[in-house]
């Protein structure tokens, strides 16, 4: 089939990697423009819209779909067949999505109807939903309201971050996207219609990365997870702001010391320790205000060398 491809980030470059690679034809890419990235904010182009031009395919960029883009897009796409789109960062209106003889397909990475919207692997991360999967489902006007082509939940995902789930999303999630087209291609598709309770992914703000040591251990280390990379897990050091990178969950076997108060920072066995309502957890890697990122032991012997007393916590973070 004939298809035009609307996305933007990694995740929708590696489904659009897998469609080229398959039997289907891409006639157009539709992306957003480039964007300023770096200390320098040089103008760069979105992932999606580098490999559409690696591999010689025509790309149109919008930042949202006005009538003079759908011209473009309806002038360098000619006939298509079919629609995918897979983050694209822009509602697709009606005269688009009658484009296509087959209408669209949408890869979300959450499992419809829970987690429409626009941070679902972050709000099902933060949640503590497990497991955790991934729908493919026909376009409609109504936000992630489409009926469902296909559903999978994804191993193993456990401990990971919101940036490695939507790693593994992208590539379990392209293999969905080229079987749908191949059975929409064929006339045995056959989507049913969401069932369960909806739930909202609204988009997230800074303060979304901001950890609670006052939860429980389970629920601060989902929230580390869902808030990385981005927008970024953070806690607070005498008023200033301290980025946690890295954070571990301990080992329930291993031995620790008598919990603290929630937020203490404590040298423990070489490992650095933080408490939370009901257990510790293992920092790993921190990025302390006005400094680079660094490992959590190299700055906690810092702060023993600035003579925190051995019976006291090193750093309470709130």
């Amino acid at each position: 089939m004939r298809i035009i491809f609307a996305g933007t980030p990694e995740i929708a470059a590696t489904v659009l990697r897998r469609i080229i690679d398959s039997p289907h034809e891409i006639a157009a890419v539709v992306t957003r423009p480039d964007a300023p990235l770096g200390r320098r904010r040089r103008l760069t182009p979105s992932p999606v819209a580098a490999l559409a031009e690696a591999e010689g395919l025509p790309v149109v960029r919008a930042t949202r779909i006005t009538a003079e883009a759908l011209d473009e897009i309806r002038e360098t796409a000619g006939p298509v067949d079919l629609g995918v789109v897979v983050a694209y960062g822009a509602i697709l209106p009606d005269d688009l999505l009658d484009l296509p003889a087959h209408g669209w397909i949408n890869l979300h990475v959450s499992l419809l109807p829970r987690w429409r919207g626009a941070a679902p692997v972050q709000r099902a991360i933060a949640a503590g939903d497990a497991p955790l999967g991934f729908s493919v489902i026909g376009v409609t006007s109504e936000l992630d309201a489409g009926d469902v082509y296909e559903q999978q939940t994804v191993a193993g995902l456990d401990d990971a971050t919101a940036g490695e789930v939507l790693r593994r999303m992208g590539v379990e999630g392209a293999e969905s996207v080229v079987a749908v087209a191949d059975a929409l291609a064929a006339g045995t598709a056959h989507p049913v219609a969401q069932k369960g309770e909806v739930t909202v992914a609204a988009k997230l703000d800074r303060e979304f990365g901001r950890l609670s040591w006052t939860q429980p251990v389970a629920q601060v280390f989902d929230r580390w997870r869902a808030a990385t990379p981005e927008p970024g897990a953070w806690t607070t050091l005498d008023g200033d702001t301290c980025k946690v990178l890295r954070l571990g969950r301990l080992d329930p076997a291993a031995q620790t010391p008598s919990l603290q108060p929630a937020g203490s920072v404590v040298l423990w066995q070489r490992r650095v320790l933080v408490a939370a309502a009901d257990g510790w957890l293992e920092l790993l890697e921190v990025q302390p205000a006005g400094r680079r990122g660094m490992a959590a032991r190299d700055w906690a012997n810092g702060l023993r060398q600035q003579g925190a007393a051995a019976d006291q916590p090193l750093a309470v973070f709130a």
